[in-house]
């Protein structure tokens, strides 16, 4: 124990007052200027390299100037190019060529943008559907940004009919598959406790293999995005954020005492919300082709998520096999799982951005890895009952190989 140090009383009789000591935890002025001197030791170090350059004279050999074209629009007026300055200085679009002819055009809200400023491009242009154009932007140094129109096609706009056509796409591949799979409960019920081990197993498969494949595309999309707002990083944030953030809700969950059926329901609600976020992503995808004039591509990427995303109601009902939830709870869990594609596609058809897709793919990887790691736990208490390694294993592997079949009629 640790000695108390007392005042002994002055002769006299009068007792010393102890010295204050400053209360932990409150810091003071001389604390906070502590932490500040670094920083502006920082900013002045960056404020003299960037007056002097170290003694170097040096000068690039040529201006850098990097235009990236985020978006492309086609009107009945023309084409409309959203572009963005992504390069280390000012830029100056000062000339406009489309299939090699010089053509006016209105840069709207004017020519010069400074670093990470935006604008619309306006080129009233006389287009013919289904034809191939070439834009070249041409800057005040002479660079040359140069994009491709490899099918002219109006762009898709808000109208009450798009956006009841996008809704029932979005149905077809994330509402109507999940519901469907979820007919298989009455079936599944009649099984044992080896069946739900492996049912189980096979969903953590499916979402291993979603998260993987949600991932591929997410970088894909990542290399995409212009450096600035980098694409990896984006696709980490989203990752390890949702991955954190639903770990976290699940601890703060397995502190409550609740009964078993309780905590089986709680890990039917979570796959139901990462396969929700998953479809999100799917959504944007299907939304971002049917955008770009790519009908065939949206309608068969629309036919391969039907039957790929049966298997996700199958992975929703399996922890609550045991139990008897309602008709209503069923219903919600069908909604949370494939209503997002919905939204999805509202997204991807008519406000598509590449840094948001990389985002939003790395939000539905982190989720569905998250449920996979959750679904583990649930397995690993019912094998200390009745262990069955080879059964999980054996279900694992059935889950990714039939995401995989699955994927060979959508790829």
């Amino acid at each position: 124990m640790a000695d108390t140090a007392t005042a002994e009383p002055r002769p006299g009789g009068s007792t010393p007052v102890a010295p204050r000591v400053p209360a932990r935890g409150t810091p003071g002025i001389v604390t906070v200027l502590l932490f500040l001197l670094p920083l502006a030791l920082l900013g002045t170090i960056i404020a003299v390299f960037a007056a002097t350059n170290a003694g170097l004279e040096l000068e690039p050999p040529a201006p850098i100037n990097v235009l990236d074209v985020e978006r492309t629009v086609i009107s009945s007026e023309g084409f409309h190019l959203q572009v963005r300055n992504v390069g280390p200085q000012e830029i100056t679009i000062a000339q406009v060529i489309v299939n090699d002819a010089v053509w006016p055009a209105l840069v709207d809200p004017g020519p010069t943008l400074g670093r990470l400023a935006s604008a619309t491009v306006n080129i009233p242009y006389g287009w013919v559907e289904g034809e191939p154009y070439e834009i070249r932007l041409v800057t005040a140094d002479a660079i040359v940004i140069a994009t491709e129109i490899p099918v002219a096609f109006e762009t898709p706009t808000p109208t009450g009919e798009l956006l009841l056509s996008f809704t029932l796409i979005g149905l077809y591949v994330g509402v109507i598959p999940v519901f469907l799979g979820l007919l298989w409960y009455p079936a599944l019920r009649r099984l044992g406790r080896p069946a739900f081990i492996f049912l189980m197993a096979l969903t953590a498969g499916l979402l291993i293999f979603l998260g993987v494949d949600a991932l591929s595309e997410a970088f894909e999309v990542a290399n995409r995005v212009a450096s600035p707002f980098q694409g990896v990083a984006l696709v980490g944030l989203g990752l390890v954020l949702t991955f954190l953030l639903l770990e976290a809700v699940s601890r703060n969950q397995g502190r409550i005492e609740r009964n078993e059926s309780s905590q089986r329901l709680a890990v039917a609600t979570t796959i139901a919300l990462g396969i929700g976020l998953h479809n999100l992503g799917e959504g944007l995808a299907i939304g971002a082709a049917y955008s770009l004039g790519e009908i065939a591509l949206g309608a068969f990427l629309v036919i391969g998520f039907i039957v790929q995303n049966i298997t996700e109601g199958l992975g929703i009902v399996a922890p609550i096999l045991r139990d008897r939830p309602t008709w209503r709870r069923l219903i919600l869990l069908g909604l949370l799982g494939g209503a997002p594609a919905i939204v999805g596609t509202w997204i991807g058809g008519f406000t598509f951005s590449l840094p948001l897709a990389a985002l939003f793919l790395g939000i539905g990887a982190g989720a569905v890895f998250q449920v996979a790691v959750e679904i583990a736990r649930l397995i690993r208490r019912d094998e200390a009952r009745e262990p069955a390694p080879f059964l999980s294993f054996s279900g694992v592997a059935a889950g990714m190989l039939l995401m995989y079949v699955t994927g060979l009629l959508m790829k």
